[in-house]
C-alpha cells in the first residue's frame, strides 16, 4: 500500500503537494485571529464599507489612538482579499483561514515547479518548504506574509521561464506588482530577477519593459496614499523602520546573530539535512565558525541584558537552544555561498541573491527580526537543499532515501508542533478575553482594558473597552484588565488602583512561539532572541484591578 501510494506521489506530485498541504493546515483552521491578524481584518472591514480608502479610520493599537495609515506597515492588497472573501463566506476563522489556503498551497506548488528547472528532486524541495516552521505558522494567520511569498515565487516561475514564453515575462511581471502591494518587500524582486536575467546574458530589451509593471504600480500607489492620506505610506514604512531600530538598539552584531538564530529556527527542516552533507573538508571551517558565534553568543551581557525576564535556568536554556539555531542558520548562509561557488551560473546566483539578500534586510533594514521577514528564503534554501542532495547522491545511493526520510520526518514533526504551541497560545489568548468579559463585564461603570492583538480583538465591546492611555478617562469603581505579556501594557501605580484578581490560563505547550518569559520572539525579537522555545512556558495571565483614584486619565499624575 505505501509503495501504491509513493508511486501516485511520484506521478501526480501537484495532486500530492495540494493534498499535503491540506493534511498538515487542516487541523489549524479554527486558529483564533491572533497578533497582528485583527489589522487586516478592521481593514477589510472598512475596504467592504468604503473600498477606496482601505486605511480611512482610526484604532487603538498602540498608548492612543491613531489612524489606521499609521499603524500599519503593509499596503491593502491582503485586506481587499479578505473583503472580498468575507464578503462571500463570512467572518469566522475557519472562514477566513480555508481562503489563506490557497497562498500556501500556491506557494508549495510554486517551490515545485521553480524546483524542476533548478534541480533533481522538485518534490523534496516543495515538501522541506512546506514543513518549515516559519512557513506552517505563518499559514495558519490571515496576515499578508504568505500571500507575497505566492506572488514572489510564481514571479519567480515565470521569470525563469520567460526567455521560452515573452508572455510569461509580462505575467511575471504583474505578479512582482501584487507582491509589492501586498508587503513592501516585494519590491526587491526587481533588482533579484533583473540580477538574474543580466547573469544570463539576456539583451534588456527583452525582459527590462516587464519591470516597467511594478514600477508604474509603485509609483502609482505613492501618488494616491499621498493624496488620500497626505503621507506616502512606504515613506513612512522606512521612517517607522530605522526609527525602530535606533529605539530598540541591538548591534549589527547582535542582530545578525539572532537573523542567524531566526533563520535556522525558521528553516529547521533544512538544518536537519545538515548531517548528510557535512564533508571533512568543510567540518573544520564551519565548526570554528559555529564556535565563534557560540562564544559571543554566550558571553555578549549587553544583549542578554536586554532581556531581563529571562533568568537561571531559563535564561541558560535560551542561551543553548540560540546558539543552536544560529549554527544551522550560519550553515545556510554556507550552503547558499557553496552553491553559487560550485556552480557560478544564473540559478546559483538567483539562490544567492535571494537567501542573502532576504537575511540582510532582515538583519539590518527591517525594523525587527522576526519570522515573517525570513520567510521568503524559505523556498530558495529549499531547493538549495535539493541541488546539494543532488550532487551528494550523484553515485551514492545507499542510505539515501533512509537519511532523507529521516531529517524530512525530524524536521516535520518539530514544525507541527512548533505550529501547535502556537495554534494553543492563541486559543488561551482568546479564552483569556472571553472569560475576562465574562467574569467582570458587568460588574461595574465600565472595564477598561490594555494589550492588543489577539486579546484587543475578542475583548466584547459590549463591555469593555480599549484604554487610551492620554484620552480615557477613568473614575472610582472601574476594572482595568492587564493581560500579561502583551504590548502596550503598563502596571497601574498602587495608589491609584487596586489589586482585584488574576486570571490564569494553563493549558500551553511545553514549546512557546510568543512568550517574553521564555525568550520566545517568534513575531518580534524584542521579545525574544530566538523563534521558539522549548521548556516551562508559563501560563496565560490577566491582571484585574480596581481604580481608585480620582476621575483621570491614566498617564496623568496622580492628585496629592
Amino acid at each position: 500500500m505505501f509503495e501504491k501510494i509513493c508511486i501516485w506521489a511520484r506521478q501526480s506530485p501537484n495532486y500530492a503537494l495540494v493534498l499535503i498541504t491540506l493534511v498538515a493546515l487542516g487541523p489549524f483552521l479554527a486558529k483564533p485571529f491572533n497578533i497582528d491578524d485583527p489589522l487586516f481584518i478592521w481593514a477589510g472591514h472598512q475596504i467592504q464599507a468604503h473600498p477606496l480608502n482601505p486605511y480611512g479610520f482610526n484604532v487603538a493599537w498602540d498608548t492612543t489612538a491613531a489612524p489606521m495609515w499609521q499603524i500599519t506597515d503593509n499596503p491593502p492588497l491582503t485586506c481587499y482579499y479578505i473583503a472580498l472573501t468575507a464578503g462571500i463566506f463570512g467572518w469566522s476563522e475557519i472562514a477566513l483561514h480555508v481562503a489563506f489556503l490557497i497562498p500556501a498551497i500556491a506557494v508549495v506548488l510554486g517551490t515545485c515547479r521553480l524546483a524542476q528547472r533548478l534541480c533533481q528532486n522538485p518534490m523534496a524541495a516543495a515538501m522541506i518548504t512546506l514543513l518549515g516552521p516559519f512557513f506552517l505558522v505563518s499559514a495558519t494567520s490571515v496576515m499578508c506574509d504568505v500571500t507575497l511569498l505566492a506572488f514572489w515565487i510564481w514571479a519567480a516561475v515565470f521569470w525563469v521561464e520567460g526567455p521560452e514564453s515573452p508572455k510569461k515575462l509580462a505575467a511575471a511581471g504583474l505578479l512582482i506588482a501584487l507582491a509589492e502591494m501586498t508587503k513592501y518587500f516585494g519590491v526587491c524582486l526587481i533588482p533579484l530577477l533583473a540580477a538574474y536575467s543580466l547573469a544570463r546574458r539576456q539583451p534588456i530589451r527583452r525582459w527590462g519593459p516587464a519591470l516597467l509593471i511594478p514600477l508604474g504600480v509603485l509609483c502609482a500607489y505613492q501618488y494616491v496614499t499621498q493624496s488620500v492620506y497626505g503621507y506616502s505610506l512606504l515613506y513612512r514604512a522606512m521612517d517607522f523602520a530605522s526609527l525602530s531600530q535606533n529605539v530598540i538598539g541591538f548591534s549589527k552584531i547582535q542582530n545578525s546573530l539572532i537573523a542567524l538564530s531566526f533563520a535556522g529556527g525558521g528553516m529547521a527542516t533544512a538544518v536537519f539535512f545538515a548531517p548528510l552533507f557535512w564533508q571533512k573538508r568543510e567540518l573544520p571551517t564551519l565548526t570554528a565558525a559555529a564556535l565563534l558565534v557560540a562564544g559571543i553568543l554566550y558571553f555578549d551581557a549587553s544583549l542578554w541584558n536586554r532581556y531581563g525576564s529571562l533568568h537561571g535556568w531559563a535564561l541558560g536554556a535560551v542561551k543553548i537552544q540560540m546558539i543552536f539555531w544560529a549554527a544551522g542558520g550560519l550553515w545556510l548562509l554556507a550552503l547558499a555561498v557553496s552553491d553559487l561557488c560550485r556552480h557560478r551560473d544564473a540559478d546559483s546566483l538567483l539562490l544567492f541573491l535571494w537567501v542573502a539578500g532576504t537575511f540582510f534586510f532582515t538583519a539590518f533594514c527591517n525594523w525587527t527580526v522576526n519570522a515573517r521577514s525570513i520567510l521568503p528564503m524559505a523556498p530558495a534554501v529549499a531547493i538549495l537543499v535539493a541541488r546539494r542532495l543532488q550532487s551528494k547522491f550523484a553515485e551514492q545511493t545507499t542510505g539515501r532515501s533512509t537519511g532523507m526520510a529521516i531529517s524530512l520526518v525530524a524536521g516535520g514533526t518539530l514544525t507541527l508542533l512548533v505550529t501547535r504551541a502556537d495554534f494553543s497560545a492563541a486559543c488561551a489568548v482568546r479564552q483569556s478575553a472571553l472569560e475576562t468579559c465574562a467574569r467582570f463585564g458587568g460588574t461595574s461603570d465600565c472595564l477598561w482594558f490594555q494589550g492588543h492583538w489577539g486579546f484587543q480583538f475578542y475583548m466584547d465591546p459590549a463591555v469593555s473597552a480599549a484604554l487610551d492611555f492620554e484620552h480615557s478617562i477613568l473614575k472610582p469603581g472601574d476594572l482595568l484588565a492587564v493581560p500579561a505579556g502583551n504590548t502596550s501594557v503598563m502596571t497601574p501605580e498602587s495608589s491609584r488602583a487596586t489589586p482585584l484578581d488574576v486570571l490564569t490560563f494553563s493549558g500551553l505547550e511545553p514549546l512557546a512561539t510568543w512568550n517574553v518569559n521564555a525568550g520566545a520572539g517568534f513575531y518580534a525579537a524584542v521579545y525574544g532572541p530566538v523563534p521558539f522555545v522549548f521548556g516551562a512556558i508559563p501560563p496565560e495571565r490577566v491582571s484585574i484591578y480596581a481604580w481608585k483614584a480620582s476621575p483621570e486619565t491614566f498617564l496623568k499624575p496622580s492628585r496629592q
